[in-house]
């Protein structure tokens, strides 16, 4: 499974909501602006079939340290984020999992 992208999503509801708390720009993580990251959202949110994962999000994804996103996994429960739509989101974008994100 690609746990990564269930990081990324993770950072993104964090980062987001810190940012329209502070009303400022919530600035990068993980080479990613954290606005951009909500776009990805939708498709790791819920206990049932999310929607795909736009073509918005998956360039967010394209540009990321994807490497870097797999030190959040442990986070993404907390988030609402789903792992398992959240690692599966790189395979649907068309991207490979790091080797640091896969499960051992």
């Amino acid at each position: 499974m690609e746990k990564w992208a269930g990081i990324l999503v993770l950072l993104l509801a964090l980062l987001s909501g810190a940012s329209a708390h502070a009303n400022a720009n919530a600035g990068s993580i993980c080479n990613i602006d954290s606005h951009k990251l909500t776009c990805c959202l939708p498709a790791v949110s819920g206990n049932y079939s999310p929607p795909p994962p736009t073509k918005q999000c998956c360039f967010v994804l394209r540009h990321s340290n994807l490497p870097c996103l797999c030190s959040y996994k442990t986070l993404l429960p907390a988030l609402g984020i789903n792992p398992k739509h959240a690692f599966a989101l790189p395979g649907k974008c068309g991207l490979k999992t790091p080797p640091e994100c896969h499960v051992n």
